[in-house]
């Protein structure tokens, strides 16, 4: 537990650089007026690089060990944030979290192969590990609003600091595991790849990534509008977003042990379909009760997802754990530029509407998928019936 544990609290430094793009969103347009285009194409540059290389470093992971890739993916995740708010020109903030989101790419494979290696099988285990990024992301617009907020994106060097301590934190879960259980390939593991379950599940994924990403870069400006409060009300709103991770990681893995893991994210794309209605149409204060609620519908599946996909791609872990965890995470970010020139043209509630169906989609694709292996298992069971007659 040594190893989870180290890895967790790792992940939530290295994540917190996820939630910080977003978070940055609204100080760009205060201090450089920049557009809501403007805005999203930062959202857009940390996730496009990182969607190209996503799986790149998942191939690798599949064939080497590369334990030494944790800590190092932590200080580039943390330097292109870091930087971002000291750059002279739009294009240096481009690349700048642009480099962040290499280190985000780079970072997630491996985590995501040694924490599976470490748990053990387990659903709660990997919950926890998932939990860690979940709070990193949570952490993410509180630390910006302490640091930017009081001293603006001059002040933006300082967010270097949960990367050094997670690369700490990295070096360590190696060391603590021994370099056992993060060592080997990720492809280790018996059974046949199922490409097109794999398939079906990573287009849901990326259903629920633009939701995600989309209300990442707008809630806290949509919530200022919406319901009143100044900075301190979108603060909250977006806090409220990433902080239901705290929650549905865990409980989605406990949720799954009782009802199993299929059942639990098919209800889950339900309700946040409802949940994301609620986020535009509720009037005034209401809207922080949906964006809770939006929060558990997209968190409850986030570890599912990654441990269904590893084990639709048995053979390809890396493979699978940089898609599930990765690409079609910051795939979603593809998508915040569309939103923005949308909102620039007519509202962000407007722009915001297209996302109240994305689940619904997701969960289309989701129909008549099977558990991992039970194909396998009713072969089996039907050659040992016939065997026995």
């Amino acid at each position: 537990m040594t190893a989870i544990r180290h890895l967790s609290l790792g992940h939530a430094c290295v994540d917190v650089y996820q939630g910080a793009v977003a978070a940055l969103v609204p100080y760009f347009v205060a201090e450089r007026a920049y557009t809501y285009a403007a805005a999203s194409g930062v959202v857009l540059a940390a996730s496009l690089l990182s969607s190209v290389v996503q799986p790149l470093f998942g191939a690798l992971t599949d064939r080497w060990a590369m334990p030494w890739l944790l800590p190092l993916s932590a200080l580039m995740a943390g330097s292109g944030v870091a930087l971002s708010g000291v750059t002279g020109s739009y294009a240096l903030t481009l690349a700048a979290v642009a480099v962040s989101g290499v280190g985000v790419a780079a970072y997630h494979p491996e985590a995501a192969r040694a924490a599976r290696a470490a748990a053990g099988g387990s659903h709660t285990a990997m919950g926890w590990f998932a939990l860690g990024g979940n709070l990193g992301f949570a952490a993410a617009p509180l630390l910006v609003m302490a640091v930017v907020g009081l001293g603006g994106l001059g002040a933006s060097p300082l967010l270097i600091v949960p990367a050094l301590a997670g690369a700490v934190l990295c070096a360590a879960a190696v060391r603590a595991a021994g370099r056992r259980s993060v060592s080997g390939p990720a492809s280790a593991g018996g059974g046949r790849d199922d490409w097109p379950s794999f398939l079906r599940l990573s287009g849901a994924i990326v259903c629920r990534s633009v939701v995600f990403v989309g209300l990442s870069a707008f809630v806290s400006l949509y919530v200022r509008e919406r319901a009143g409060g100044g900075e301190m009300a979108g603060t909250v709103a977006l806090c409220v977003l990433y902080a239901g991770g705290a929650v549905g990681t865990v409980a989605g893995g406990r949720l799954a042990d009782r009802y199993g893991r299929l059942a639990v994210v098919r209800w889950s794309y339900l309700l946040t379909v409802l949940a994301v209605a609620g986020v535009v149409l509720a009037p005034g204060p209401l809207v922080h009760l949906f964006v809770a609620l939006t929060s558990a519908g997209l968190y409850v599946p986030f570890s599912l997802h990654v441990t269904l996909g590893q084990d639709y791609l048995p053979r390809r872990i890396g493979t699978a754990s940089g898609v599930t965890l990765g690409l079609t995470v910051s795939v979603g970010g593809l998508a915040a530029p569309a939103l923005g020139a949308l909102a620039d043209a007519t509202s962000l509630r407007t722009a915001l509407l297209p996302l109240v169906a994305l689940p619904a989609v997701g969960r289309l694709l989701m129909c008549g998928l099977r558990e991992p292996g039970a194909e396998d298992q009713t072969v089996v069971a039907g050659s040992v019936s016939s065997s026995t007659e």
